[in-house]
């Protein structure tokens, strides 16, 4: 099936990418669609075992580093605080802890000539954007974290906001680069072409993206 994360017990198929983690009894909060439900059916019947039902949860819920895992879960070990999804003839029971995270979640399966894809949208993951009036380095962080961070992170790098210095023209958002984006020689093609384009996007009063790391000092770049 599919998983995003570390999870203890039986693990399913494949693994769910960034792009593809996009909540209702559980019902009010998660949409789990009729393609989803055939395509758990057809992985329950596999395991030839009675009672075998499924379990998601999400690790680190609401945080940069959140991610969603679906396993099997045996008659039995379900949790008494989970949520129960009842399925007719089988039941998805959701983590407790996990329900923030997973509200106005939708679990889907989509088909390709591969065979097919699980795929989970769940908008608050990484927990509520703040409010447009919210500071702007408080707004300015949770794209970070949320979006360019998890980009990063493949490369074993990450990004975070030294200074923020107001202008007459605008915001110039000084930025210090970490891990394995310290000292790599694509660090100015990563700021200018990805970083920067992001944030411009989203945040109108910003006017410049600056590189306040020392790159000559990276012990561990990526490239």
């Amino acid at each position: 099936m599919a998983e995003t994360g570390a999870e203890t017990g039986t693990r399913l198929e494949t693994s769910l990418k960034e792009s593809d983690i996009h909540v209702t009894d559980a019902s009010n909060f998660l949409v789990i669609t009729e393609a989803a439900k055939v395509h758990f059916r057809n992985l329950l019947k596999s395991e030839d075992t009675v009672g075998m039902n499924l379990r998601v949860k999400v690790s680190r819920p609401e945080t940069a580093q959140a991610e969603v895992s679906v396993t099997f879960c045996p008659e039995g070990e379900e949790k008494s605080s989970d949520i129960p999804f009842n399925c007719i003839d089988f039941t998805v029971f959701v983590d407790n802890a996990s329900k923030g995270a997973l509200e106005k979640a939708n679990i889907d399966f989509k088909e390709d000539k591969a065979g097919g894809q699980l795929s989970i949208k769940a908008p608050f993951l990484k927990g509520r954007a703040p409010a447009t009036d919210s500071p702007l380095q408080e707004r300015i962080q949770f794209v970070i974290d949320s979006e360019i961070n998890p980009n990063l992170a493949s490369h074993g790098g990450r990004v975070s906001i030294t200074e923020i210095l107001q202008k007459p023209e605008g915001a110039v958002v000084i930025l210090q680069f970490g891990g394995g984006c310290h000292g790599c020689g694509m660090a100015g093609v990563t700021l200018k072409h990805g970083i920067e384009k992001t944030l411009k996007e989203k945040f109108s009063e910003i006017v410049e993206i600056r590189d306040a790391t020392d790159h000559t000092t990276g012990e561990d770049p990526y490239c």
